[in-house]
């Protein structure tokens, strides 16, 4: 550990002294990291955590030649701000501020997207990507290398009969870039030019000052979002004639333009955010009164700056990850926040989906090239000799399409067979009846090790694991013969025959196959049959253990920190989050690879206010399970009655009281007993929107004497602060266990079951988070030195020497801590606290 003369990592903390635990948090961080390790850390509320993680990357990052750059990944949206305000706090007590931007989302970015003015059946991510290849199009440079290629394709497209570009051999189509650039990354040659770019600007600019000047119906209103006002109106404008060769004149970006007039650069510089850190309430406007394409805009920034505060997605979604991958390698240092979310985040970013809608696309990306291929012999010949190149056959390209023709018709099948199985409404012609919520239709029994029923019909039909393997092959082979023939498509059979292999070659214990339906917003009068009118269907593989991907990511940076308030038991976050995997150097499938072992260190702090300033109570009543207490929506049995009265104590104690329930039916039910016996406002949250929650936890606070009914798994219990007086009790009833009925849930327990050990599955799968749940929700009272509060937990599984006990999974200082006390004294215990 760091001696007291070598604390080089004083002049970044920012403030005045650290507390008890935050220099040995600190020093910890920088001794684990610093040797290219991994510190998984859990603090309560005023460990420091957020400054004491940030002052070692910060002392790192500029005393050591290990790192180019801190990246911070949070899901928590207070917590992201937190970040935000730690690290200006740094950089106002250094010389040399660290440069810093907070990543959002392109939705909250784009102009047009913010202030609606895309069409209503367009997303704002499809409309923004169209926007951005027209713009593309328009700009590139006719001198570049593209022009050769488009010469190729011509001369191709030319040979074709009955092709779009006809027999004549003229070039009507404008070339497209050769791929996507990310933002800030290098190009090998410059091929857009800058002088169209600026070209599109000024026509937009010209349109507007046209408008304004010419007054009439014509609208002359410049676009404006986020308080600053665009050099462009309010609609895309149209590509100038001059520019186009046809009569066709596309719509295009004028952000997006003066993005390459600038030479893909930012107007706005890390100055001009609050102490060196820009967030979208400063790089937005300025980006916007620019002229230029926010989103674009923070890409540059995110390859220039120090520190890059985002989410989850930055790191773990192949999506997402194409903004801030050119950042993200072995000098790289990660802070994970939150990180006991990881298994649930993650999850979920690492399965993998095949739409129906996809797969029909697929089909039909294949059929273009065979529908080109019949049009005449000589279209076939060139066909197959372009295929020929990727030792591809023509064959494999028909296989491929007779496959995804009959995938599409064996899953609506699967459909209809299982929704008339398990709904009357839909079995009797009414498909108006399928409930508006997601369905699951596994596809293998989700508690045995089997081959689910799609691979089992690919298998009967004739397609064995060499045609699936293939299939990725084949879609890359159509895409590149479709571009080379002047096809402009936007092809998915390349990445669609990607997920065929994977779907082939995956365990299928670690994989879980299943068929999803989601409620579709789509017109439910529409010519689609039956269940199409209520659900978009999808092939899933489900991903039950993530640690394994995690570790791979996680193993590719130079180290870092992972934290949470609730990390505990320490030994089981290890093994589910991939750290075990980085530590051993090895998979946790057991597969050995050329991993080096890496550094995995652990530290655990106690809460460090006053012991005198609370109080934690077990209250002993019988596990509040769903066999003891019944349907909350019949007659009320007597461990209702008993969890009834528990509720009624708590509630009537002094101040504001949260009281969370394993779900929100059960929340409900309390809230409707609680209003019948008790004087004081009694709130329920229910799942709802952002904006509906948010206004309900400020009524609570507002009132000094009310109670708040919630989910422990919603969202008043996690990443909220209820500081001051706003919270003065939280008493948690029974253990929040997820819907063990889901197949998914049981194919997690299997998988965890088989790569854990079976006397682990059900605690690693489902314990262990849920009472990290139960941990996160008595942590919200408490938030100060100063503060005064009670902790309850409710139930006998929460006492160490109860049958399916719970204790071991707490903290030692909590286990410490609670004592038993029986329902009838909580009376006098709160009169005692409270004075």
């Amino acid at each position: 550990m760091t001696s007291e003369s070598d604390r080089n990592w004083e002049p970044y903390f920012g403030f005045s002294s650290p507390y008890e635990n935050q220099a040995d948090a600190i020093e910890q961080a920088i001794e684990t990291v610093g040797d290219r390790g991994y510190l998984a850390m859990e603090g309560p509320c005023g460990t420091g955590k957020t400054m004491a993680a940030l002052t070692a990357a910060a002392t790192l990052l500029r005393e050591t030649d290990s790192f180019d750059n801190i990246f911070v990944a949070t899901p928590v949206k207070q917590q992201r701000q937190q970040f935000i305000d730690d690290l200006r706090t740094i950089n106002r007590g250094i010389e040399e501020p660290l440069a810093g931007v907070a990543l959002v989302g392109k939705t909250d970015l784009c102009p047009y997207g913010r202030e609606d003015l895309f069409p209503d059946d367009a997303s704002v991510h499809d409309r923004c990507e169209e926007l951005r290849e027209s713009t593309a199009d328009l700009i590139r440079d006719d001198d570049n290398d593209g022009a050769g290629e488009t010469t190729t394709q011509s001369s191709i497209a030319s040979q074709l009969l009955g092709s779009v570009a006809g027999g004549s051999g003229d070039d009507t189509d404008a070339p497209k870039p050769a791929a996507r650039l990310t933002a800030g990354r290098e190009d090998t040659e410059q091929w857009w030019d800058t002088e169209r770019a600026l070209e599109l600007v000024r026509t937009a600019q010209q349109d507007l000052r046209a408008a304004q000047q010419s007054g009439g119906d014509v609208d002359t209103t410049p676009l404006e979002t986020a308080g600053a006002s665009a050099p462009y109106g309010t609609a895309q404008p149209a590509a100038p004639e001059s520019m186009t060769d046809g009569e066709a004149t596309p719509l295009y970006c004028p952000f997006e333009a003066d993005w390459y007039a600038r030479d893909k650069g930012s107007p706005v510089g890390f100055e001009q955010g609050v102490d060196h850190v820009l967030s979208a309430d400063k790089f937005l406007p300025a980006s916007v009164e620019a002229g230029t394409c926010p989103h674009r805009a923070m890409g540059v920034l995110l390859e220039h700056a120090d520190v890059v505060i985002g989410n989850y997605n930055h790191l773990f979604d192949s999506r997402t990850r194409n903004l801030t991958e050119p950042i993200l390698d072995e000098r790289t240092l990660v802070i994970l926040d939150e990180a006991h979310r990881i298994e649930e985040r993650v999850r979920d970013l690492v399965s993998d989906t095949v739409g129906r809608v996809t797969l029909t696309q697929a089909q039909r990306d294949l059929g273009e090239l065979l529908d080109r291929a019949s049009q005449h012999p000589d279209n076939k010949e060139l066909i197959e000799k372009h295929l020929a190149e990727h030792d591809v056959p023509y064959e494999a390209v028909e296989q491929a399409q007779t496959f995804y023709r009959e995938a599409v018709a064996w899953l609506d099948d699967h459909v209809d067979n299982a929704l008339t199985e398990r709904f009357e409404g839909y079995a009797a012609g009414y498909p108006d009846d399928l409930p508006d919520e997601r369905v699951e239709l596994e596809l293998r029994d989700p508690e045995t090790e089997e081959r689910d029923s799609f691979t089992e019909w690919a298998e009967t039909a004739g397609y064995d694991g060499a045609f699936f393997r293939t299939l990725g092959t084949v879609g890359g082979a159509v895409e590149d013969a479709l571009s080379q023939l002047g096809i402009d498509r936007d092809c998915v059979c390349t990445a669609v025959g990607a997920r065929f292999g994977q779907w082939w070659t995956r365990d299928h214990t670690a994989f879980f196959r299943e068929i999803t339906l989601e409620p579709t917003d789509a017109d439910r009068e529409r010519l689609d049959p039956g269940w199409r009118t209520a659900y978009n269907a999808s092939l899933v593989m489900y991903n039950c253990i993530p640690a394994e991907q995690v570790g791979e990511i996680l193993d590719g940076f130079g180290g870092g920190v992972l934290m949470s308030a609730t990390l505990e038991p320490l030994d089981v976050f290890e093994a589910v989050s991939g750290l075990s995997s980085v530590a051993d150097g090895s998979s946790t499938a057991g597969d050995s690879n050329s991993r080096p072992p890496r550094h995995v260190d652990r530290r655990s702090y106690d809460l460090q206010f006053p012991a005198a300033n609370r109080e934690s109570w077990i209250v002993d009543v019988e596990p509040f399970t769903a066999r003891n207490r019944g349907d909350p929506t019949g007659p009320d049995n007597a461990t209702r009655d008993r969890y009834a009265y528990v509720a009624r104590e708590i509630a009537r104690s002094h101040g504001n009281i949260l009281l969370c329930y394993p779900n929100y039916a059960e929340a409900k039910w309390a809230a409707g007993r609680l209003r019948e016996e008790i004087d004081k406002p009694v709130y329920l949250d229910e799942s709802s929107s952002h904006e509906v929650t948010h206004a309900l936890r400020e009524g609570f606070v507002d009132d000094d004497h009310a109670v708040l009914v919630t989910s422990t798994r919603g969202t008043l219990t996690e990443g909220v602060d209820y500081e001051g007086e706003e919270l003065h009790t939280c008493a948690v009833f029974g253990i929040p266990l997820v819907n063990i009925g889901s197949p998914r849930v049981q194919a997690v327990r299997h998988a965890y079951g088989d790569r854990f050990g079976r006397d682990n599955a059900f605690d690693y799968a489902l314990t262990v988070p849920a009472v990290r749940q139960v941990r996160q929700a008595i942590g919200r009272v408490l938030r100060g030195p100063e503060e005064h509060g009670v902790r309850i937990l409710v139930g006998e599984r929460y006492l160490p020497d109860k049958p399916r006990s719970v204790a071991p999974f707490f903290s030692e200082q909590e286990r410490t801590e609670f004592r038993r006390l029986t329902p009838e004294y909580l009376g006098g215990q709160f009169g005692q606290f409270w004075g």
